[in-house]
Formats: C-alpha cells, sequence, structure tokens
C-alpha cells in the first residue's frame, strides 16, 4: 500500500476485520492519518510504499511477576496502543518522529550504536542496535508514530513501542525470510520470546544479547501483544512460551481500565524496586542449585522437578547464609510465587470458563491482597483503586504490571460501564484527591494482536 493510499476509511475497515471495536478503529485510522500526514511533511514520497502496523497495550489479569520465573499469567491485549508507519529510505539510517511531541532521532542502523539510558528515544534506539547485532546490514525507513496509551501506566507502552519498532523494521528488511531468523524463530510465540530478550539484554539462541533496557522481566508483555485474541483472555506459561488456554470474557462484559497517577516508571529508584523482584527469583534458583547440585534455571521448572521440592527448597532458605537476601525475603518471594502460580490462575480460570463471575472475583481479590501483603509491589493508591472498583460494584478489580504504581482493570457490565466509571472515579478523586489529578479511565473489551495494515 501506498503512503497516499492509507485513508482513514481504509484503515478503519481493516481494523475492524482485525477484532477492534468500531470507535477505536476509527480512531485509530485517525491516528494512522496524521502519523501519515507528518511523513508526508517530514519528506517523504507520497507514492512511496508504506508499512504500517498497530500494536496494542495490554493488561496482566493474573500472574504477578511469575513470567520471568517460568511461571503463568493471564492477559490481553487492549484496544489501545501504538500506530506506527513508515517509508523506506535508499540509506542504512532510520528517522523516527513523534508526531505528537514534534521530536525525532535519527541514527544509523548499525550494531555499535550509542543508545541514551533514559527518555523516549532509548527504546527505538535499543531495538536498531540490537537488530544490527542480530542480522547485519539493514535498510532504513523514515518512521512516524501516535500513541493514545498513558505512558508509565502499567499497560506496557515501553514493549508495545518496541515491538512496533522492530515490527517496522521486521517488514522493511524481510527479516523473517533470513536463515538466521529461521533458525532461530519459528513462532509467533518464539518471536514475543525474542522481542523480551531484546528489552532484557538476554541472547535468544543464536540470536546474541547485547543491553537491554535495563529491566529484569520476561516475554509476558511481548506474547500478549503478539499472541491475542480479541474478546479472549491468553493464559499462557513461559520459558518457554506456549498458550495453555484462552478464555472467553462475557460480551455483555468490559474492561473498565483506571490509571491510578501514579507512574510506574522503570526506571531510576522504581527500576530497582521492580527488578528486586526477579532478582529475588534468581537468588532462589540460586540457593537450590546449590544446595541440590541441580542444573534448573527457572522457579517453575525447580518446583515441578519432584513432588516434594516446593518443601525441599523451603528448607534449603531458611539454611541457606550466603544468598544474596535474607532467607525471610527469599521464603516471601518464593510463597508469592505459589500462590499466585499455583493456586490462584487455575482457580480464577476454571471459574471463569464455568460463567461464575462472583467465584472468578474472589480469586482475584486473593491476588490484589496477596500482592500487596506478600509481594510489596503495590502503593497505596494503586490498592484503593481496586478496592473502590469492588465497592463501586466492579465483577472482579486488581491492579496490574511492573506495580509501584500504575493501573488497574475492572471488569462490570457494559451496559452500566459509563455509569460505573464515573462512580469509580469520584471515589476516587475523594479518597486521593492528589493522585486523581494525573488518573485516567478508559473502557476497552480484550483486543486483538498487534497486526499490519
Amino acid at each position: 500500500m501506498n503512503l497516499a493510499d492509507l485513508t482513514v476509511e481504509t484503515v478503519r475497515e481493516r481494523l475492524c476485520e482485525t477484532g477492534l471495536s468500531h470507535a477505536e478503529s476509527l480512531s485509530k485510522a485517525r491516528q494512522f492519518a496524521r502519523a501519515a500526514k507528518a511523513l508526508v511533511q517530514m519528506g517523504a514520497d507520497g507514492s512511496a510504499r508504506a508499512y504500517a502496523h498497530f500494536v496494542p497495550g495490554r493488561i496482566e489479569v493474573l500472574g504477578k511477576h511469575t513470567d520471568y520465573a517460568g511461571g503463568r499469567s493471564i492477559v490481553s491485549a487492549v484496544e489501545r496502543g501504538f500506530c506506527m508507519i513508515s517509508v523506506p529510505r535508499a540509506d542504512g539510517r532510520a528517522r523516527v518522529l513523534a508526531v505528537e511531541q514534534d521530536e525525532s532521532v535519527e541514527c544509523e542502523l548499525k550494531a555499535d550504536l550509542q543508545v541514551p539510558q533514559s527518555g523516549w528515544t532509548n527504546y527505538p534506539l535499543t531495538v536498531v542496535r540490537r537488530l544490527a547485532r542480530n542480522f547485519g546490514q539493514l535498510q532504513g525507513a523514515d518512521i512516524a508514530f501516535l500513541s493514545d496509551l498513558p505512558p508509565a501506566a502499567g499497560m506496557s507502552s515501553s514493549s508495545a513501542f518496541m515491538i512496533a519498532t522492530y515490527l517496522t523494521l521486521a517488514a522493511r528488511n524481510e527479516l523473517s525470510v533470513r536463515d538466521v531468523y529461521r533458525q532461530a524463530i519459528e513462532s509467533d510465540l518464539e518471536r514475543a520470546a525474542y522481542l523480551g530478550t531484546i528489552e532484557n539484554g538476554q541472547s535468544f539462541g543464536p540470536l546474541a544479547g547485547d543491553r537491554g533496557v535495563g529491566t529484569f522481566g520476561g516475554s509476558e508483555d511481548h506474547t500478549a501483544i503478539l499472541c491475542s485474541e480479541s474478546g479472549h483472555l491468553g493464559q499462557f506459561a513461559y520459558c518457554p512460551a506456549r498458550l495453555e488456554r484462552r478464555l472467553a470474557v462475557p460480551k455483555d462484559c468490559v474492561f473498565v481500565i483506571g490509571f491510578s497517577g501514579v507512574v510506574a516508571e522503570k526506571t531510576g529508584a522504581a527500576q530497582n524496586l521492580y527488578n528486586r523482584a526477579a532478582l529475588q527469583v534468581r537468588a532462589i534458583v540460586d540457593v537450590w542449585q546449590r544446595a541440590t547440585g541441580s542444573d534448573q534455571v527457572y522457579l517453575a521448572d525447580v518446583l515441578s522437578s519432584a513432588p516434594d521440592a516446593a518443601e525441599a527448597l523451603q528448607a534449603a532458605l531458611r539454611e541457606a547464609t550466603d544468598a544474596a537476601y535474607a532467607p525471610a525475603q527469599l521464603e516471601q518471594r518464593l510463597r508469592h510465587f505459589l500462590l499466585e502460580d499455583g493456586q490462584i490462575i487455575d482457580a480464577a480460570a476454571a471459574a471463569l470458563c464455568a460463567g461464575d463471575l462472583a467465584a472468578f472475583g474472589k480469586q482475584v481479590d486473593l491476588s490484589q491482597e496477596y500482592s500487596a501483603s506478600v509481594l510489596g509491589n503495590q502503593v497505596d493508591e494503586t490498592v484503593g483503586l481496586a478496592r473502590l472498583a469492588r465497592q463501586e460494584g466492579a465483577l472482579a478489580a486488581s491492579a496490574f504490571g511492573a506495580g509501584f504504581g500504575g493501573s488497574v482493570w475492572a471488569l462490570v457490565e457494559q451496559a452500566c460501564a459509563d455509569s460505573f466509571t464515573r462512580a469509580w472515579a469520584a471515589s476516587y478523586a475523594h479518597a486521593f484527591p492528589q493522585a486523581a489529578q494525573g488518573a485516567l479511565y478508559f473502557t476497552s473489551r480484550p483486543g486483538p494482536a498487534a497486526c499490519a495494515l
């Protein structure tokens, strides 16, 4: 499709075909039109071939800090995200324009690219550097994007941005037909796992690792963004990523997403708090390896290695004297994983499959409670926002994402979504007047995965 052919109507129709709602399809189509216009104003040829991708954010329904431990989560894409469009360049350079901010960055597509440690340019340039290291010479592109995802709100805006950059450059350079790609990546789930390593800096098979963006996360976000299905939640296991089942959300229900107004940044002190949960899991596995001589590298594999593995691991943690964290801290981190991954996810999924939304809501309440009291990744505002959602009649509600700020999802009947949102916002403004000044609310059905137009 040429740049000039990306009209509002053609894009709206294509997005509706993916399962995006009519209203959100129209909204995104207008964003694509703005991005296309910005590219032309930047000097792009309107008759040039265009690459366009919509990449959604995600909500984590259940599975708090489980993915990088080889655990499971229940996730969904949302109907907000990045609209990214590009046209080819004749050289090996990329120029990325943030249309809303009217800011841009230009770079060579090279493996030793110097990447800033902070700011929005960190994300696309990290992708550029990794792809150049893994795939060699790349052809350039002029890229423009808009996003209606609130940044640092726990909806994986940074992961969505990186995935959008990857999809754009991968399409421009036909990476999927290269031998090195085909040797390493054979499915959407494996592609999601690879993109997770671009973010955390690890290697993926023969695709050598490099600097990431500084967080030690897994591939949950990337899996949700690339492998979701409209109208459904996906229950996935990780390390390696695999689909366990799809869970239909009742057609008369929607998610109302409430951003608490407390940003969930993954930089500075907040990054250290986020990484602590991951590093504690690593320390637990280190204790197990030293105590048993076993070679399991993921906590979930440790726990499934024997019928009494959980008890043996707890005993090893109590006796550990040279671990990176105090034994009590590691025992508490293990306890959260056993509760969230080992009990709540299966019980909640079974309740949802049975149409028992009351039982589903009770399991979600337990997850929210344990997140605050055992995992310790909540702040007063997210705890309060989830509690107030239930008081206002939500069928279920929980904070999600890395924690230490961010958002809460609330499952409600679609017929009362507007009145619920008004009441929820008013209650939160009364309880947390300062944070509520930056709060944001929107409604979404479980959305489709990232797509090319």
